[in-house]
Order: C-alpha cells, then sequence, then structure tokens
C-alpha cells in the first residue's frame, strides 16, 4: 500500500496514466504509463467501481496490467448519505486487513479526504474470480469456503477490547440508547418493505418481518461479552469466488461493525442457501466456523453456544434487509434480491425458533 501523497481523483476522468504512475511507483522504482483504458464495473449504487487496462513503457513482471478502481457514486446525494461507508472501508484496510486473516485482494492504494467525501482504493484485480450471485445462491462447498473465510475475520482478535473504540465502524456495540433508536429505525424500515413489496410476500414472512423488528432493541443488546468487528453485509454479492477451486475473497468493507461474531454467520448461511440445503448443511457450516475459529487461537467458546449464537443471530437478515430496502435506491434486481434474501431468512427465523431466544438468554 503506498502513502497518501497524489490527489484523490474525484471522476474516472482522473484516473489517468501520470495519477497511476504517481501512486503505483517510488523514487527508487519509478512506474511509466503509457496508456490506461477505465471500464465501469458493476452499477454503482454506493460507489463507483472501475477495471483499468494499463500498459506500460517499460513493464516489468510485477507490473500489473488490470486494477480495480473504486471511488465514491458521481451522485452528490448518494457520496454525502454514505460517508461514513467510505470511512469503515478506508479503516478496514489501512488499520485491519493485515491484523486478521480474512482473505481480501492485496491493497496497493488507498486515502481519503478528512470529510470522508473524497476516497479512492486501488486493489489487485482478481480475475478470473466470479462475483457471488445473491439470488441464485451458492453451493455448500461454497458456502464452507466463505464461513472459513469469515472465521478468519472473527478469530484473530476474537474480544480485542480495540474494537470496542475502533472510530469509522458504521455500528458499534450499542448502548440502551442508541439500541432503542435502531429499534425504532428497524420498525419504519419494516413497515415500508412490506408496504412496497405488498403481496410479493407471504403472510407468514410478513408477520416475522414485524415481530422481528420489535425484537431489535433487546438483541442489539445481548451477548455483548462475545464480540469482534462484523463485516456487516458478509453475503454473495461481496464475495468473489475461484472458478476452479471455489476458493474465496471478501470484498466491500463499507459497512464494518462491532457486535456478536455469529450475526455475520448467520447473515451470511440464511441469505445464501435454499431454505432445505441450509437446514440440511447449516449444522455442519456453524460446525466448520467454530472449528475455524480455534484454529485462529479462539478458546473458551464451546460448540452449543456457537450454535445458539447462530439461531440468535438469524435477527440479521431482517434488520438489514429490511433497512437496505426501504432506504436505498431501487431496481429489478434489487427488489428480487431483497425478496429472496427476506424469504430465505424468515424461513431460517422460524425454523431455528430465533425470536423464542430474545429475551431467554443463559
Amino acid at each position: 500500500m503506498t502513502a497518501t501523497a497524489s490527489p484523490i481523483p474525484s471522476s474516472p476522468h482522473e484516473l489517468t496514466g501520470r495519477w497511476l504512475e504517481s501512486v503505483l511507483g517510488t523514487d527508487e522504482h519509478p512506474v511509466s504509463v503509457d496508456t490506461v483504458t477505465v471500464d465501469p464495473v458493476g452499477t454503482g449504487q454506493t460507489g463507483a467501481t472501475y477495471r483499468l487496462t494499463v500498459v506500460y513503457t517499460d513493464p516489468t513482471e510485477s507490473s500489473p496490467t488490470t486494477l480495480v478502481v473504486k471511488l465514491p457514486s458521481q451522485d452528490a446525494g448518494v457520496r454525502e448519505r454514505v460517508a461514513l461507508g467510505y470511512r469503515s472501508e478506508h479503516v478496514f484496510y489501512s488499520r485491519v486487513a493485515d491484523t486478521v486473516a480474512v482473505p481480501v485482494p492485496d491493497c496497493l492504494h488507498i486515502d481519503i479526504s478528512d470529510d470522508a467525501a473524497d476516497f479512492v482504493l486501488v486493489l489487485a484485480d482478481l480475475a478470473p474470480a466470479v462475483q457471488g450471485d445473491q439470488i441464485a445462491g451458492c453451493s455448500p462447498t461454497q458456502a464452507r469456503a466463505a464461513v472459513a473465510a469469515l472465521a478468519g475475520l472473527h478469530g484473530p482478535r476474537w474480544c480485542d477490547p480495540t474494537w470496542l473504540t475502533l472510530e469509522g465502524v458504521v455500528m458499534p456495540v450499542p448502548d440502551a440508547a442508541t439500541a432503542d433508536g435502531f429499534g425504532e429505525i428497524a420498525r419504519i424500515a419494516t413497515t415500508t418493505t412490506i408496504e412496497r413489496l405488498g403481496a410479493s410476500l407471504s403472510d407468514a414472512d410478513r408477520a416475522t418481518l414485524t415481530e422481528s423488528a420489535d425484537a431489535i432493541t433487546p438483541w442489539l443488546l445481548s451477548d455483548t461479552e462475545r464480540f469482534s468487528l462484523l463485516h456487516g453485509d458478509f453475503r454473495l454479492d461481496n464475495l468473489l469466488f475461484h472458478p476452479e477451486t471455489d476458493e474465496v475473497t471478501v470484498v466491500d468493507w463499507q459497512t464494518l461493525s462491532v457486535g456478536l461474531p455469529a450475526r455475520d454467520l448467520a447473515y451470511f448461511i440464511g441469505t445464501s442457501l435454499d431454505p432445505h440445503t441450509r437446514a440440511e448443511h447449516e449444522r455442519d457450516l456453524v460446525c466448520a466456523y467454530h472449528q475455524a475459529l480455534s484454529g485462529h487461537g479462539v478458546t473458551g467458546y464451546d460448540a452449543e453456544t456457537c450454535w445458539r449464537d447462530y439461531r440468535s443471530g438469524m435477527l440479521a437478515i431482517p434488520l438489514i434487509t429490511t433497512l437496505g430496502f426501504a432506504f436505498a435506491a431501487g431496481s429489478d434486481r434489487g427488489d428480487d434480491m431483497f425478496i429472496a434474501m427476506i424469504e430465505r431468512g424468515c424461513e431460517a427465523i422460524r425454523e431455528l425458533g430465533t425470536l423464542d431466544l430474545i429475551g431467554d438468554r443463559p
């Protein structure tokens, strides 16, 4: 990762050869770029991502011919609204990534302005790795790779008190007043989601969403003795899988939070597998995650407590999906994605008795 010494590009037009020379080269090892081709990647709802194809004047074996660059949204309103997310991603790559074992792309350069309105992230291109498909779901083999990667985020700094004062997280461990506020926001988001999706949701799912929203405040205040840094949106669209090995890499760190680690785990498994496949494989997947935690040095956390945390953690699905749906710009794929995640999550909540656990902690 290079030092922050170059201007932060405000648009893709400023991703020039000269700018790349300034962030990739050093006095000892200068870089000379001949041409740069910039192509957009993804939909750019909260950020704008581009793949750069680079031709060097005098390339070396280590000169990357393609790079991925992330800038803030080109919509000024969105940029202001999600500035905390840019700060969160900057905190992760500059202060956290090297201290945990979760697989992430190599960060070649990162910079952010004081107000977080300007931000740039340069990553190694992971092609031919392919983004997961949230609607289609994943295989149990892919899910097993993902939960092992997730343990690499949680395990190395399990219950590290530094997380409790880390700046730049979107959701710190809440106090009572903050939990009350989130509970109210969750109820508003749930009402909005149910009204907008209407008949697309079953009666059972609408009831589960409503009951879940009413449980968010006590849920956020539960199990605070076990905590880690959370990805906050650990799902298939934020994972890249190698097409031959299913090796996984985790991206999009704009939603860092601190809380019960198994909430990330439940959110992933509950939204990534169809209900039948989840029910068949979830015990094995939770066991694989628990064993991976042990491999990262976590002690005093037994398998049955991990399973209970997983069941409780399912409330992350209605919380995150209704907030995302209610307060983000809609799209056809986005609506289909949220419906799939809500349906899978609500069925998991009912089957696992998640709501019965809230207020019934040991």
